[in-house]
């Protein structure tokens, strides 16, 4: 493999890309002592920022005050699911705009969360403009909040394809390089504060069908640990020989979420398992969450970059390595590339506060 070839990814041309933006405030006293109740606080700030919204070209925007948390995903429909934890919104950005407020008017939401959704062609293109759109909204909003805290900015960017997209007949790729978010900002003229946290990792979703679990050991109904630890063994093995340091396996019914260990303070909640990683650190990093008598629909498995895939060629190179152990593990497993999806998704996050 080429060194230039290296410092590329080569990805399927229906790879889709996703972007969506928070800020995230406290509900303080001094700003609900402005109102009556709960009900006319959360209605009056959405109206506030709806209004916003459209002066700056925000179409697809939400007010969640339920403390539940956002999950955004791709769908050739729109529509929104609410559980007891989660608000998870599907849609298309090409074709879809919302406005929307989510609340409950007897509950205080510990925090207020600004949604804003990309739309139109070319997201990855584009995510420069849309976080600077959000920066000139949120100058104009915050006077209006009485704030006591500054407002925290979270920047999510996605990239998620099948990898097993040529075998299924999809051969046409794209050569991506994969920069991070702030050196692409930087050169679209987006500021950013000098000290953003960035983070970026991969996620690959695998169903755990009948012909998987029959082939992984499940004659056992009532114990299910030699398919989690196959599983585990395999992937494991694969990332290691990969000289990839930081990994998981997350097989319990909730959706993996990665932060970064050294800063954030994890607890597992909102239907989602934390998992923490120490970009810096050179010890190997594997987390496993399953219980063997608990079978579950998908098993998700975890990669995250360090600090030394974080280059100024991008994480080309990293995607490279993570697609060779995908794919390693996908052998030790048996896939069937032609019948059975991998679904892979490319995360990476910025977040600071303004």
């Amino acid at each position: 493999m080429s060194f230039n070839h290296q410092q590329k990814v080569y990805l399927p041309t229906d790879a889709r890309t996703n972007q969506y933006i928070t800020a995230e405030i406290k509900l303080t006293d001094a700003l609900l002592n402005q109102y009556p109740d709960y009900a006319t606080c959360y209605q009056a700030l959405a109206k506030q920022f709806f209004e916003l919204a459209d002066k700056h070209d925000l179409r697809n925007v939400h007010v969640i005050a339920n403390d539940k948390l956002p999950v955004v995903r791709f769908h050739t429909e729109a529509y929104c699911l609410e559980t007891d934890q989660q608000v998870i919104f599907f849609y298309n950005p090409r074709y879809h705009e919302a406005q929307n407020l989510f609340a409950r008017a007897d509950y205080r939401t510990r925090k207020i969360r600004f949604l804003f959704l990309a739309v139109g062609d070319e997201v990855r293109a584009n995510s420069a403009t849309l976080h600077s759109q959000v920066q000139g909204l949120l100058a104009e909003f915050a006077p209006q909040l009485a704030l006591e805290q500054p407002i925290k900015i979270r920047d999510h960017q996605h990239l998620t394809y099948d990898l097993f997209a040529r075998a299924k007949g999809n051969k046409k790729t794209y050569g991506y390089k994969l920069r991070g978010i702030a050196q692409r900002y930087k050169a679209r003229k987006c500021d950013l504060p000098e000290d953003v946290s960035a983070l970026s990792y991969v996620t690959v979703t695998l169903p755990l069908g009948r012909r998987l679990k029959q082939r992984l050991g499940g004659d056992n109904n009532a114990n299910y640990g030699a398919i989690y630890q196959k599983l585990q063994d395999s992937f494991q093995s694969a990332v290691a020989e990969q000289g990839l340091k930081r990994a998981a396996m997350v097989a319990n019914g909730l959706l993996p979420l990665v932060r970064n260990s050294k800063f954030d303070r994890l607890s597992t909640d909102k239907g989602v398992q934390m998992l923490g990683f120490d970009p810096n650190t050179a010890e190997p990093q594997f987390l496993a969450h399953w219980q063997a008598e608990n079978l579950v629909e998908t098993a998700h498995f975890v990669v995250a970059a360090g600090a030394e895939d974080h280059t100024d060629a991008g994480f080309g190179r990293f995607m490279n390595e993570v697609e060779d152990a995908l794919r390693q593990f996908a052998r030790q497993i048996e896939i069937d590339g032609e019948r059975q999806d991998m679904v892979v998704r490319f995360h990476q996050h910025i977040s600071y506060k303004r």
